[in-house]
């Protein structure tokens, strides 16, 4: 690890990935479940974007490939993260895109914050727990000074009161890995096998707590390079919502909800006896401290308003009404049972079912959906609608239902297929650019793959050519496993991406 991060991880980069829930659609969902008046993005409305931390870009570059009328902002503090980005934008032909190496404990005073222009929305995703104070303290004061009067401002860190048995976790593992190897994901890597060490041996601290055995397991399937970035950094830290929000606050910055939209709904993550005591609590930063006590919320999703505007539940279900969806799934994947913090919970098929066989025509406005004539359930509660369908997964808010997809879409799910499909596992989840959604679709990079075979005008036919091209080297075996997968992709998701109008 060089010497010019202060403590952060800086020999490796970080992993390319997707985080939905830095996405404006959904953040606005969050507000309105918090009961702040927060409109999702009109279609031609010129939202201003910010991200801080955005390591290779993948979620920035996706949003602008989306939004051509957004004016996106990128900031990463290491060079390589920098240039990647870039050199993608480029590729992609995004000009409405800035990406800028800075430095986020100065940069609020530094001429370049001219370049940053005042936001709408504002995202950082493993940002706040991994840095020192002063970092914390300078991006406090860049949000006082780009935060638009009635911003929202994303926030995602790792939790306390989930993370402390952990905390002598990370710490062996640190120096532990600092002393036995060099290069951050070689430490991160040796300092894990010495936790596990221990953990064999007994070692009260690391079997005490059954999350953190299962922390450690899963730890074990990690790539090296993310647990170097999650663990191997000097200021690492666990925050309390509390504290998080009392400094946010000098920034004129309110906590309003989750983005994990569930999280908003206490008969999904309490129990009733917990529903009892929060009940009686006015204060909503102690009703959080709470619920962390009583959930297993090691990371946290949070959202805060510049001007949090409250209105009524009678006004956030009449805005919750005019909201699109579009499904994420086919009809048939369509879960009966979920688990939440609270229990399992059923969804209704009676009531699910229809709306599903609705969604998988193309998007449509959730008011309407709650007017289908076959429906068994309750029609009056459309946040429970949205907070179901979106917080699971199983649907997307929609910016744009009927739009046509953009060249600058296109062009980058070409650059994602082409660029990523050499570096990782063909099955892992991304997401594409989708100017209906405003946002991510998620998919695979084999859905991806087929997709741009179809675009190209190739179907079932050219099976066999899709799996030489792709398993060539394969057995038998291994390419019958892939002939399913991308049929699987042809027939079940491709419907779906169509209708989310990536194709």
């Amino acid at each position: 690890m060089s010497g010019w991060g202060s403590g952060y991880v800086t020999d490796v980069t970080y992993l390319t990935g997707y985080n939905r829930h830095q996405s404006p659609g959904l953040l606005s969902l969050a507000c309105l479940m918090g009961n702040v008046d927060q409109n999702l993005p009109g279609p031609d409305e010129p939202i201003s974007y910010l991200e801080l931390g955005c390591g290779r870009g993948f979620g920035a570059l996706l949003l602008a490939a989306s939004n051509p009328r957004w004016t996106i902002t990128a900031i990463d503090f290491l060079p390589a993260h920098v240039a990647t980005a870039r050199a993608w934008a480029a590729k992609a032909q995004l000009n409405n895109i800035r990406i800028l190496e800075a430095d986020l404990s100065t940069l609020a005073e530094d001429p370049a914050a001219a370049e940053v222009p005042e936001a709408d929305f504002v995202s950082m995703h493993g940002v706040w727990s991994w840095v020192p104070p002063s970092v914390q303290d300078g991006i406090v004061r860049l949000l006082q000074r780009k935060v638009k009067p009635g911003g929202v401002v994303h926030v995602s860190y790792n939790a306390l009161p989930a993370w402390g048995p952990a905390l002598g976790m990370q710490r062996v593992l640190r120096e532990g890995g600092k002393r036995l190897a060099s290069r951050s994901d070689h430490q991160a890597t040796e300092g894990l096998k010495l936790v596990q060490e221990l953990q064999a041996a007994d070692a009260y601290q690391f079997v005490r707590s059954n999350w953190l055995k299962s922390v450690v397991e899963r730890s074990t399937q990690l790539p090296a390079a993310y647990l170097a970035h999650e663990y191997m950094n000097e200021f690492w830290a666990p925050c309390f919502h509390s504290d998080v929000a009392k400094t946010l606050a000098s920034a004129k910055l309110e906590w309003v909800a989750s983005v994990n939209l569930p999280e908003n709904f206490p008969e999904l993550t309490l129990s009733e006896e917990q529903r009892a005591v929060t009940q009686r609590l006015d204060d909503p930063l102690l009703r959080e401290l709470v619920k962390d006590t009583c959930l297993n919320r090691s990371l946290r999703q949070d959202v805060f308003v510049r001007g949090a505007r409250r209105i009524s539940p009678q006004m956030r279900d009449a805005a919750l009404r005019d909201v699109w969806l579009a499904l994420n799934i086919s009809p048939g994947e369509l879960p009966v049972e979920v688990e939440m913090p609270a229990g399992r919970a059923e969804l209704a098929p009676a009531f699910y079912r229809p709306i599903a066989a609705a969604l998988a025509e193309g998007p449509r406005r959730v008011g309407d959906l709650l007017l289908l004539p076959d429906i068994d359930g309750k029609r009056d509660n459309p946040a429970e609608l949205v907070g179901v369908l979106v917080g699971l997964n199983i649907a997307e808010a929609t910016l744009r239902p009927g739009a046509e997809q953009t060249p600058e879409a296109v062009r980058f799910n070409r650059l994602v297929t082409s660029e990523l499909g050499r570096t990782e596992n063909p099955s892992r989840e991304f997401a594409a650019a989708s100017h209906v959604l405003g946002t991510g679709a998620p998919c695979s990079l084999f859905d991806l793959y087929v997709v741009e075979r179809v675009r190209e005008g190739e179907g079932e036919s050219h099976m066999d050519d899709w799996v030489s091209f792709i398993g060539g080297n394969l057995d038998g075996a291994g390419q019958a496993r892939l002939r399913e997968v991308l049929m699987h992709c042809l027939q079940t998701k491709l419907p779906v991406l169509r209708a989310q109008g990536v194709i």
